[in-house]
């Protein structure tokens, strides 16, 4: 036995001591053996091995179900494992229970108790601060402000000035084990924080009172993160890994928990009691007890019962990368902490994006897992349906921070009814009780009809709840402690760590591997980059003209290795984004413990090592002999070896300062500031005799500089340059060495490479520190509402606490004095909403439209066939999504379109709404009886998209009236239009909100039900007569989905077309629809018609056919309707829906009604509008220009930061370059100054390129909705995306400009200093035009910044410093002249020392003929350079608006 082996059964021995009790086991002796006698004998001999050889082996049934073989657990094969859960679980949703008891009776009958966590509260209080409304829109000014205020706050020369609100008030309760628990609340109401409390998570800036204890214990005498597990509502994964391996990667380094101990105790009381267990189970319980399988049986057990076994092989994908749905990634998200050996599970909204009968079968099955392995839940849903409701035991109700009710289900409606409030029949009492504490819904409930209403508010509710007979049981229990002795010692976790150290840096390991093997495409780009640089350097540094002749010869070589030296540098730039990237993910799973930050950091350093080879292998074998170095073989080497460390170095120190600048904004300035410091400092833009005292300490510690000297003398004391020139006492090698003032002595080579040896591990070592103490940023401000931080409580105040790490506040206005134009009265009825739309119309919708109606006969879309699907053997060349589907959508009537997912439903409703970008498309659709045209159909129809893409820095308000602006015609005045965008607010019920900023989603901002009644607010300004809605309620809890069900009820009252893909609706929400169009998966339609009262029409039409089961009492409708027409019970029947359809009436009324509709009536005319936009040319690019205006001002992350930057590189520069200005009687000199320039131009100048494409990825995906919506041309909004950024360059090269040239002491006239801004101000112009351009040709921001380096390199090399125009090779010369730095440089160096005539010292001509002599700058040529540094920056921008026009990466 090895070291470990020994370890192990030591351990064992100890641990298992935990697992025994004194329970006789010798009435379980009766032998349950079966009569096989192969078996039999198989277990005998099983069980003569010693323990750990025996918890290590199996009895497994072969292939062939016939006999069976002893196997060896830890090398169970993949096809086995799969049989095993195949045995075990034919059907996830029957056999799981049975499964599972089997397991929990093998444990009970040897007499073992399974561990169980009690989780309590008391006095739990959480409180947040946050700045008042005004102070917390992130505007240039306000976040300036803040952060000066924050320091000085910190150092306690200010007040706090941020005002507290509270999250959660003084909550207490029990969690007991055994018993599923929903936690129910409307939106905002604290539900998150809760969690994040009970799981231990909370974020270290909020204040906590109170205690949370597990067992009795407290939190901080055990490690929680490893005890229970909690879900969180946003799913981070990478993306280019597939669902099985996410989840394996999970469990092997969350580990099997006790279970080893466990199993150990248990196969001894077996042994003892000579019981054999059944193998399967045995099987399962031995692979899923033992610790760091690469793919355990766990992960294949929670694959099957979260039913994603279908997509277990498809990648999870991203932004960037086709992978699974929504609703899948969900779930990923949960099986990531169920396949970990956690006993306590806490689950934030873990139904949203699935349908109710997937959140039903999931739910299902950890409620069996709960109640049958003692296991405990909190779980909160958004919109439970009835049925998945009804398998909780407990209910906790949260509103506004306090807890209403908190025990049995059963009781919850009894509490209600005791306090005035009744439950409808066609009611879930979910939404019941997520509206019942609400001041708008509450009313419609009140159930004492001989009293009068009055509002009974959270406090009076919480009161009533402690005298309710459940609430009195619930305060006895919480006054008498945990008896601790009753916990069982494996309870709790107390280690840190699932698994040893050495397992988790192997799958650490492992899954960097497999992570690059995916990405293998980014390392193939970055070679084949380096082959093309490579191509240019060699045929630019051609050894036939490279003479070896003087000292200037000389400096050519130099500009050589320095060029080597950038390129195998800025090779590393690349880890940054790599690494910015998964940081997120890196981030979760580090606070859930999963692996401590070095096991992550190091593999990310060693297995890239190879890579490294590879590359600066390649650059130095193809380019050493062809730009003619040294030829000798020593060198050759020791310069691959020196480039090797070089690379390294690089490498750490961008994956260094991506942990250190955690997002991709803050993490590209601080890189460029790294590359800056290391480059002006590193020896060859500035000579060391030049570096001021201030700064001699950046000349040695820049580990360029080592770099650049050891490869300086490994090249310049070979034989070649061994020889003295006349009139000089050193070789010409140590001549050239000396001239850019390095160190001309060989064992400066060594230096260089221990130097930057300890550099790598610097770096690195910095990298995983980084790592490992800090947190990600806080992800949003708080917006606080003044009444609310005077005092007074809004019903709607909104604060969620976000992801660990922020938490984010959103807060409605106090709801009193808001009128609103939908009364609080019942809107489920349809009748009392029709009346009270008459009774608005008065203040209804201010401005007429026309209705129309849309028909559409025999609709086919087809797209052409995946090349996967042809792979499988398919023929056909097409893939149909729609088979000839009819219909008619009506004004003033609300039509459901429904179906199972991949239906059909949003392809239908794009085709209809013209939004596809490809595949074909036949059929007629007639709008009001005429053809539909695109171009007009835009102006009269609104296309609500299920993501909701809005501007994410500008407010509520600001959307609507732009929207409006827009799509609204110019014969309405003004103020009318005001009022229109206060009357759809009102409408949408975002009044309150109209402050609140827009936000990203899922990061900061509104919250998805905001989000969701903006999207609608948008499309309603345009005065639309044609609605399209994607999943207008999807990710909403009951009462938000009530809300903006009641704004699309209003809207189809005003006599407007609605039409609504839909999920999962309530019953309430189904039944507020008029017609249905229900599709099934294959794009055919099965019922289009009335629903009629509580549905009878669509009940009795499918109980009508022939063996279909009639609904239950109470049941939804749409849950029903989708179960029974679902492809299983098509089979079953054998009967196919869409031919019943066809054969029945209702298909032929249809019919009649679609060729009615499809004629034009008489008297009408066909749509006609003069221009294709609403509103000219000049107003849309004044509105576009208006909102970019206001999306940069709120965009301190972007402008502050550019700002920042400009002044600290300008107030670097100029104290680095201090003075050098006015000296010109040398040499160097003039290459100081213009290194000034030429770092200043290249830095400032890719630090704007790159910053500005993530702001313009985000406002394209804008764009491409607001095109579509026919809002504006691509004209417009290239003009105020160009035109917004002027002024802000403006400013920046004015301070640039100002510093710098004061500081290091440029010629004082007013000429040269106007010249000197001028082409500061076009170079950052065409520099930030550069990088809207690259975003604008590319699919996605990523892309654009791989394009947009590309070019860095080529105009590095030709900007003319490196290597003068003079000297480069006269097949090269063109691509000089087509180089927009160069153009820079040149004009920069004319306008400051074209016309000084002074005599040089060292080389004896004047100024001006050394300026046109060495770099061929000529002083006549200035007023062309200045005509093309304009042109470069019109080209680009031009570029980008051609290519906003005509590319649409967006694929629908």
């Amino acid at each position: 036995m090895d070291h470990g082996e020994i370890y192990k059964v030591a351990s064992l021995r100890r641990n298992s001591s935990v697992w025994r009790n004194n329970a006789a086991v010798d009435i379980f002796s009766r032998s349950y053996r079966d009569e096989d006698d192969e078996e039999a004998l198989k277990w005998a001999a099983l069980e003569k091995l010693p323990t750990y050889n025996r918890l290590r082996k199996g009895i497994l049934l072969t292939e062939n179900g016939e006999e069976t073989k002893e196997i060896d657990i830890q090398n169970l094969g993949f096809q086995e494992k799969k049989q095993l859960i195949e045995r075990l679980l034919k059907v996830a949703e029957v056999d799981n229970e049975k499964f599972l008891i089997k397991l929990k009776n093998r444990i009970d009958r040897v007499g073992l108790d399974l561990p169980t966590i009690e989780v309590r509260y008391e006095n739990l209080s959480i409180d947040a601060e946050s700045y008042g409304q005004g102070r917390s829109l992130p505007t240039l000014l306000n976040s300036t402000v803040n952060a000066l205020e924050g320091c000085l706050t910190f150092l306690h020369i200010l007040p706090n000035r941020k005002k507290p609100f509270s999250i959660l008030n003084d909550v207490s309760g029990i969690i007991k084990p055994n018993r599923m628990t929903l936690l129910l609340g409307p939106p905002s109401s604290g539900k998150t924080t809760m969690l994040l409390a009970l799981a231990g998570k909370l974020d270290k800036d909020l204040k906590v009172s109170g205690r949370v204890s597990y067992n009795g214990h407290g939190m901080n005498e055990f490690v929680p993160q490893r005890t229970s597990a909690y879900i969180s509502q946003y799913d981070l994964h990478i993306g280019e890994m597939t669902v099985r391996e996410t989840l394996a990667f999970s469990a092997r380094c969350q580990g099997a928990g006790t279970g080893y101990d466990m199993l150990a105790e248990l196969a001894r009381r077996e042994k003892a009691a000579n019981i054999k267990p059944d193998p399967d189970i045995d099987v399962y319980m031995k692979a899923a007890a033992i610790d760091g399988q690469e793919a355990s049986v766990v992960t294949d057990y929670v694959l099957k019962i979260l039913g994603l076994d279908i997509c277990a092989d498809t990648m999870v994908g991203d932004e960037m990368l086709r992978g699974i749905s929504g609703g899948q990634k969900k779930r990923v998200t949960t099986g990531e902490m169920l396949v970990g050996p956690a006993r306590a599970f806490f689950m934030d909204e873990i139904s949203t994006g699935l349908d109710s009968s997937t959140t039903f079968q999931i739910v299902n099955s950890l409620r069996q897992t709960v109640h049958i392995m003692n296991g405990t839940a909190v779980i909160s849903l958004l919109q439970p349906a009835p049925e998945t409701y009804n398998l909780f035991d407990d209910i906790i109700l949260l509103s506004d921070g306090k807890i209403v009710y908190q025990g049995p289900r059963e009781n919850v409606l009894e509490f209600f009814e005791s306090v005035g409030f009744k439950c409808p029949d066609r009611k879930g009492v979910a939404d019941f009780l997520q509206e019942v504490t609400s001041k708008k819904d509450q009313q419609q409930y009140w159930a004492r009809k001989d009293e009068p209403y009055s509002f009974i508010t959270v406090e009076d509710f919480t009161e009533a709840f402690k005298s309710f007979h459940v609430g009195r049981k619930l305060g006895e229990e919480l006054a008498i402690p945990f008896n601790k002795s009753k916990s069982h010692p494996a309870a709790l976790s107390i280690e840190k760590y699932g698994v040893s150290k050495t397992e988790l840096l192997k799958a650490c390991a492992s899954r960097e591997y497999l992570l690059m093997k995916r990405n293998s495409f980014v390392y193939i780009f970055k070679m084949s980059q380096l082959m093309f640089m490579a191509f240019v350097a060699m045929t630019l540094f051609l050894r036939t003209e490279m003479k070896r002749d003087n000292v200037v010869d000389g400096g050519i070589y130099m500009g050589a290795l320095f060029f080597t030296l950038m390129v195998i540098m800025f090779n590393g730039f690349s880890e940054l984004a790599m690494a910015v990237m998964k940081l997120p993910v890196f981030y979760k799973q580090r606070d859930l413990l999963f692996y401590p930050a070095w096991a992550y950091s190091l593999p990310t350093w060693i297995l890239k090592i190879p890579i490294t080879f590879v590359e600066v292998g390649a650059w130095v074998f193809i380019t050493y002999y062809v730009i003619g170095f040294d030829p000798n073989v020593e060198r050759l080497l020791r310069q691959f070896f020196l480039l090797l460390f070089i690379n390294q170095m690089a490498a750490g120190l961008f994956r260094a300062v991506a942990a250190v600048g955690r997002n991709m904004i803050v993490a590209n300035t601080i890189g460029s500031f790294a590359l800056l410091i290391l480059l002006a400092l590193g020896g060859f833009i500035l000579s060391q005799n030049n570096v001021k005292k201030w700064w001699i300490w950046g000349y040695w510690i820049s580990p360029l500089m080592y770099g650049t000297n050891a490869i300086l003398v490994n090249e310049f004391y070979g034989d070649q340059w061994n020889k003295v020139l006349p009139g000089m006492n050193e070789t010409l090698g140590e001549a050239v060495i000396k001239s850019r003032g390095f160190y001309a002595d060989p064992s400066w080579y060594w230096i260089g490479v221990g130097a930057l040896l300890g550099y790598v591990i610097l770096f690195n070592l910095f990298f995983t520190l980084a790592l490992t103490y800090l947190n990600p940023f806080a992800n949003s401000r708080a917006v606080m509402s003044n009444d609310l931080a005077s005092g007074k409580t809004g019903e709607d105040m909104e604060s969620t606490s976000h992801k660990k790490g922020s938490t984010s506040h959103r807060v409605g206005g106090g709801t009193e004095d808001i009128k609103r134009s939908i009364s609080s009265a019942s809107s489920s009825t349809r009748m009392d909403a029709i009346n009270e739309a008459k009774g608005n119309k008065k203040r209804g919708m201010v401005l007429p439209f026309q209705p129309l109606s849309i028909t559409f006969d025999n609709i086919k879309y087809s797209v052409d066939m995946p090349p996967e699907m042809k792979a499988e053997g398919v023929t056909e060349d097409r893939l149909e999504l729609l088979k000839g589907v009819s219909g008619a959508f009506r004004p003033g009537v609300l039509t459901a379109l429904m179906g199972v997912s991949g239906a059909g439903k949003t392809t239908l409703m794009d085709v209809l709404a013209g939004r596809k970008t490809g595949g074909y498309t036949d059929g007629n659709i007639m709008i009001s009886g005429y053809p539909k045209k695109q171009e007009t159909f835009a102006r009269i129809s609104g296309y609500c998209e299920q993501n909701d893409i809005h501007s994410p820095h500008v407010t509520v308000y600001e959307s609507i009236v732009y929207s409006a602006w827009l799509r609204l015609p110019k014969e309405v005045k003004p103020e009318i239009r005001k009022m229109f965008v206060e009357e759809v607010m009102e409408l949408v019920e975002l009044s309150s909100l109209r402050g609140a900023l827009v936000g990203l989603p899922g990061v900061n901002g509104l919250s998805t039900e905001q989000r969701k009644r903006l999207t609608i607010a948008v499309e309603l300004v345009a005065n639309p007569s044609i609605i399209f809605m994607d999943e207008p309620t999807s990710g909403l809890d009951a009462r938000a989905a009530a809300i903006v069900m009641r704004a699309v009820r209003n809207t189809v009252d005003t006599g407007r077309t609605v039409v609504c893909t839909i999920h999962q609706p309530s019953i309430d929400i189904f039944e507020s629809f008029d017609e249905l169009f229900l599709m099934k998966r294959g794009g055919q339609e099965i019922y289009a018609g009335p629903l009629g009262h509580h549905s009878c029409h669509l009940i009795r039409y499918f109980e009508g056919i022939e063996g279909v089961s009639k609904i239950k009492d109470g049941y939804n409708p749409a849950t029903w309707m989708l179960e029974v027409t679902s492809a299983g019970q098509e089979g079953g029947l054998g009967i196919d829906f869409t031919d019943v359809y066809k054969n029945s009436e209702l298909y032929k009324r249809n019919k009649e009604l679609i060729k009615e509709l499809s004629v034009a009536p008489p008297g009408t005319k066909d749509l006609y509008f003069p221009t294709m936009y609403s509103r000219s040319f000049f107003t849309q690019c004044m509105a576009c220009l208006w909102k970019q205006h206001w999306s940069y001002w709120r965009n301190p992350p972007y402008t502050a930061v550019r700002f920042f930057f400009t002044v600290v590189i300008a107030l670097m520069f100029g104290t680095i370059f201090w003075d050098l200005g006015t000296k010109t009687s040398q040499r160097q000199d003039l290459f100081n100054a213009l290194g000034s320039m030429y770092a200043a131009v290249l830095f400032l100048g890719v630090q704007n390129t790159s910053s500005v494409q993530p702001v313009v990825a985000v406002e394209r995906t804008v764009f491409y909705r607001e095109r579509a919506a026919g809002m504006y041309s691509a004209l417009p909004y290239a003009f105020g995306q160009v035109v917004v950024e002027i002024p802000y360059i403006l400013i920046q090269s004015l301070v640039y400009g100002i510093i710098v040239y004061a500081m290091i002491g440029f010629e004082w006239t007013p000429v040269k200093f106007f010249w000197y801004i001028f082409y500061m101000f076009f170079t950052l112009c065409y520099f930030t035009f550069y990088g809207m351009m690259t975003v604008a040709v590319t699919p996605n921001q990523n892309i654009a910044a791989i394009i947009g380096s590309a070019f860095y390199g080529l105009w590095n090399l030709f900007s003319g410093f490196i290597i003068p125009r003079t000297k480069i090779p006269i097949w090269w010369r063109w691509y000089y002249w087509a180089c927009p730095v160069a153009w820079t440089l040149y004009g920069l160096a004319v306008s400051q020392f074209g016309d000084i005539q002074t005599t040089m010292v060292d080389t004896g001509v004047t100024v001006e003929f050394f300026m046109q002599n060495y770099f061929g700058f000529e002083r006549d040529f200035q007023p062309v350079v200045a005509v093309v540094v304009v042109g470069f920056t019109v080209l680009f921008a031009f570029i980008f608006a051609f290519a906003i026009k005509t590319f649409n990466f967006q694929r629908r």
